[in-house]
C-alpha cells in the first residue's frame, strides 16, 4: 500500500491518509478482505506519530471501509467499500469541475468538451470510428 503525505498542503495527515486509502479502495487496489499495514509499520514508514494512524484507521472503520479484527489487524471490508461508487464518482465531480473550469476560461462551449470526452474514449478504448 502506497501512501504519500505531505507536510504542507493544509490537510491534516490522518485525514490524507483516510482520503488516500478511499481511493486505493474506491479504484480497487485495496480489495475485500486485504490487510492494511499494522499501524507501528505504516507510522514508521511515513515518519508520523502512531496515533495520527490510529486516528485515521478509526475513521475508516467508522465509514465502513475497514474493519478491525481483534489481535489480528484492520482489514478492508469484506462488504467492499460502501462508499466506493461515492468516492469514484467524488474524484470524477472533482475532475469535471476541473474540466469545466478550464474549458469556461478558453471559452470552449459545454458541447465541444463532450465532443472532445467522446472523441479521448474511443482513442482510449481503441473503438473504431
Amino acid at each position: 500500500m502506497q501512501i504519500h503525505i505531505s507536510a504542507n498542503d493544509g490537510v491534516p495527515i490522518y485525514l490524507q491518509i483516510v482520503n488516500q486509502v478511499k481511493y486505493l479502495v474506491a479504484c480497487g487496489r485495496l480489495g475485500p478482505g486485504e490487510e492494511l499495514p499494522p499501524i507501528r509499520a505504516l507510522a514508521e514508514q511515513l515518519l508520523v506519530n502512531p496515533n495520527t494512524i490510529a486516528r485515521a484507521y478509526m475513521e475508516l472503520e467508522r465509514d465502513g471501509i475497514v474493519a478491525k479484527r481483534h489481535g489480528s489487524g484492520t482489514y478492508v471490508s469484506d462488504a467492499g467499500s460502501p462508499l466506493a461508487r461515492k468516492e469514484r464518482m467524488k474524484i470524477l465531480s472533482e475532475r469535471a469541475d476541473a474540466l469545466l473550469a478550464e474549458a469556461h476560461h478558453l471559452n470552449v462551449d459545454l458541447e465541444s468538451v463532450i465532443d472532445l470526452l467522446k472523441q479521448r474514449r474511443k482513442l482510449l478504448n481503441k473503438e473504431p470510428s
